[in-house]
């Protein structure tokens, strides 16, 4: 969503790099190309002229003058004013002394409502919650319905008395569903409300009428970010007739210009606390402002790839993982196989490539990049025998050709994948021995790296490895048992000089950063 923002964000500081020495001249073109990004972005205008004032303000102070490097330091200001229209600290939900707490949700009709009490109660049941959904929106066509399916697909109970379809006091069954979550010792109310196309007076009535009943602890204002400008005067008319203590974002994950996001604190005063980043029921997540500048401003986000990967990953499976590729055993293809599966779990590799720094400069290879490629991975280790998996050296050429056949690959996709597998393997192990480490929890797993290279589309199969111009005409490995292990001696030493990891985030200790068109070399 931020995309266009922060490709503007991320040209204007490019001008300021090098310099030693800031003039007022520097500051005001670079504050002019902020407010121009913003604008763009379609950020009101009041916190637009807040914004740039503050930035333009703290620029021309000691601090930068004074500053080591000024650039940075301006880059540092820019990040800290960006959390704090934001919403600055992240705020946590108000959880009622004596339960049940009950979270009533608000906004117009399209804005997501219903999924986000699915995805709110899976996260609340995650914090050791027990959540009840509550169906008091009975004017929308198939809404109880459709609340009904999704709690049962999110795994939580659901209060749906009346039928809907306009039949049934909204009211009465939001003050129904919070006595029945008392009686039932439910520790969390979850009351999904009606909708409109507009504000109006009947959607304002009926809004505050559910607020009288059931007095809830939190009042969540469900926006969503893909509707711009009108988001925002959606919003100060939710806070002047019903009010509300924090805000939902979603669609996060669409292409709008995002200004919304960036609008909604600075108009109404109100924290954003979530944030739906997907369709799927686990696509929700909370919303922190200084982690959503970092990404903004192309730093990444490792904290919130971090969490994933630990919610996902087995921590014994990943310490026995760890072992095994520091050398306390072999890995193995079916140890990938299983990390594969790992790391799908944890959701869309072009997500988690995302929140890596820097991955800004390689959007195209990222939007290019075909998930499906995990699947021909897979598709190719699942055609071996456990034997095969176990030892990858026994792949002769009839036996190579039959897992082609099997996977529907061929044989030279089957060579470039063991190839760089060995290459992989050695060079965690040389990670791991030296002290590198990849991603907490991941031990440095295969399948971080999988980005089409330069910027291509891919089209459905892996291409061969790029070729050096001393490798250009090499034939595959020799049947000469000496010749052949003449040549893997040659790719391990070749593998250990200093690069980037095929497969992890992380590099043996002493070397350079990363080089990010390393990170597509795997699944090429």
């Amino acid at each position: 969503m931020f995309a266009n923002l922060s490709d503007r964000l991320t040209a204007s500081f490019k001008q300021l790099r090098g310099k030693g020495r800031l003039s007022e001249a520097d500051i005001d073109a670079t504050v002019s190309e902020i407010r121009r990004a913003l604008l763009e972005a379609d950020v009101a205008l009041p916190v637009v002229r807040e914004f740039t004032a503050n930035v333009r303000e703290r620029a021309k102070g000691a601090e930068v003058s004074q500053a080591l490097n000024p650039a940075q330091q301006v880059i540092k200001i820019v990040n800290a004013e960006l959390v704090e229209i934001l919403g600055g600290e992240s705020r946590d939900l108000h959880i009622a002394k004596h339960p049940p707490t009950v979270i009533m949700l608000a906004g117009l009709q399209g804005a997501g409502k219903t999924t986000l009490a699915g995805k709110l109660g899976i996260w609340l049941r995650e914090q050791g919650h027990t959540p009840l959904l509550v169906a008091s929106d009975l004017q929308r066509p198939n809404a109880v319905t459709q609340l009904q399916v999704v709690g049962e697909r999110a795994g939580v109970a659901v209060w749906a008395p009346e039928p809907g379809n306009g039949v049934g006091d909204p009211v009465a069954v939001a003050r129904s569903g919070v006595q029945h979550a008392r009686d039932k010792m439910y520790s969390v109310v979850v009351v999904d409300t009606a909708g409109r196309l507009g504000v109006d007076a009947e959607m304002m009535q009926q809004a505050i009428d559910v607020r009288d009943a059931t007095d809830p602890d939190e009042i969540l204002f469900v926006l969503d970010a893909m509707i711009g400008q009108d988001a925002v005067s959606t919003a100060q008319a939710f806070a002047d007739g019903v009010g509300f203590t924090g805000v939902v974002l979603s669609k996060l994950d669409g292409d709008a210009r995002g200004g919304a996001a960036l609008s909604v604190r600075g108009v109404t005063g109100k924290p954003v606390l979530f944030a739906s980043v997907g369709e799927k029921l686990t696509d929700f997540e909370r919303f922190h402002p200084d982690r959503m500048a970092s990404r903004i401003l192309d730093m990444g986000d490792l904290l919130t790839l971090i969490e994933q990967a630990e919610r996902t990953f087995d921590a014994a499976q990943a310490e026995e993982m760890a072992a095994k590729i520091a050398g306390d055993g072999d890995f193995t293809l079916q140890d990938f196989l299983g990390q594969l599966a790992q790391l799908k779990k944890m959701g869309s590799m072009k997500k988690m490539l995302g929140m890596l720094p820097g991955m800004g400069q390689m959007r195209e290879q990222l939007e290019n990049f075909d998930e499906r490629e995990i699947n021909r991975i897979e598709a190719i280790v699942q055609s071996m025998t456990p034997a095969e998996r176990a030892d990858p050296k026994i792949l002769n050429g009839s036996r190579r050709q039959r897992i082609a056949r099997g996977s529907g690959t061929t044989v030279s996709e089957i060579n470039s994948l063991m190839e760089r597998f060995d290459q992989a393997k050695t060079m965690m192990r040389q990670m791991a021995r030296s002290g590198g480490k990849g991603m907490p929890g991941m031990g440095g797993v295969p399948g971080m790296g999988a980005l089409p290279g330069g910027g291509k589309k891919s089209k459905g199969r892996m291409a061969p490895p790029p070729k050096s111009k001393k490798q250009k005409g090499k034939k595959g490995r020799s049947g000469n048992p000496a010749k052949r292990a003449r040549q893997e001696q040659e790719a391990a030493q070749r593998a250990a000089q200093p690069q980037g990891s095929s497969f992890g985030v992380g590099q043996s200790s002493g070397q350079q950063e990363p080089d990010l068109e390393e990170l597509a070399k795997f699944l090429r």
